[in-house]
């Protein structure tokens, strides 16, 4: 349901988009979406809330002051062409029938249901009429699927679909027994991406960020070979191309100038002031 969007014929075959089946401590999105733009994609990235257990894109982004997830077509053609990324929630016109089954999926018992799994995937990136799309398909303790059988099945069917409406797929399947990185909560997430987006950050969220984009890079030809794109898409990180493209991003989606550049430059107290803060805090030290 709803509209496509369109694009210039120029971008024809950089629009690519990542989209993860969900997990705890997942904040890939929040880095690899800049990263792609600063290598030369057009990322419409049309991401969800929180699920069930796993926390979502939308939720974490709002933690910056600011920030809207609401964007026209309009506005999100004006994003691609300023930074290179958005990422923006469903709304009235793009995929309006899968935020009510989202809805539903979360007081039904059905959030693990494979064919509604898929059609809520693939019509969001129907919707953004892609080029190229990869699919970080989790299975384990923290993910919707315990098991790496289940999870190819899942990812087989998003592939095959994927492949059906012409976009380009491919589909990663990667262990979520624990959370990815070291930080869970929306805020939290947060600034690990933008550790991640400087060249640093846990090893485990770096590795996945590189992989996926490097396949991305890849299937969209600009890069000669997965390893290839995974080294481009590890420089953007390393020399600050990818913080400069999420600064740029920001700004383009509602956040206040100086609060984007504070919080792209600043040190890690000063970043922590800029989000949002729970009004209870309490400490639990390892022993």
């Amino acid at each position: 349901t709803g509209r496509a969007l369109a694009w210039p014929p120029a971008w024809r075959g950089r629009l690519v988009d990542k989209h993860s089946t969900g997990g705890v401590g997942d904040k890939v999105s929040l880095a690899l979406a800049p990263a792609l733009a600063a290598c030369g994609c057009k990322v419409p990235m049309i991401s969800g809330r929180g699920l069930g257990h796993t926390g979502g894109t939308l939720d974490k982004l709002e933690a910056v002051p600011g920030f809207h997830t609401s964007l026209s077509p309009e506005e999100m053609r004006s994003a691609l062409e300023r930074v290179g990324c958005c990422i923006v929630g469903q709304s009235e016109e793009l995929a309006p029938a899968d935020r009510v089954l989202y809805g539903l999926r979360d007081v039904t018992a059905t959030v693990d249901s494979l064919p509604l799994i898929t059609a809520s995937i693939l019509s969001k990136k129907a919707a953004e009429q892609l080029s190229a799309l990869v699919l970080d398909v989790k299975f384990g303790a923290a993910a919707l699927y315990p098991t790496q059988e289940s999870a190819r099945e899942l990812a087989h069917s998003l592939v095959a679909v994927g492949e059906h409406l012409g976009i380009r797929t491919s589909a990663v399947l990667s262990r979520m027994d624990q959370p990815l990185g070291r930080c869970v909560g929306n805020s939290l997430e947060v600034l690990e991406a933008l550790e991640c987006l400087e060249g640093g950050g846990p090893p485990d969220l770096r590795e996945l960020v590189t992989a996926l984009g490097g396949l991305l890079l890849w299937q969209c030809g600009l890069a000669g070979g997965a390893e290839q794109g995974r080294a481009r898409l590890g420089q953007a990180l390393d020399d600050g191309s990818a913080l400069c493209t999420f600064e740029a991003m920001l700004g383009a989606q509602g956040v206040p100038p100086d609060i984007a550049h504070h919080l792209c430059t600043g040190d890690s107290p000063q970043r922590r002031q800029l989000v949002g803060q729970a009004s209870v805090q309490e400490e639990l030290p390892a022993p």
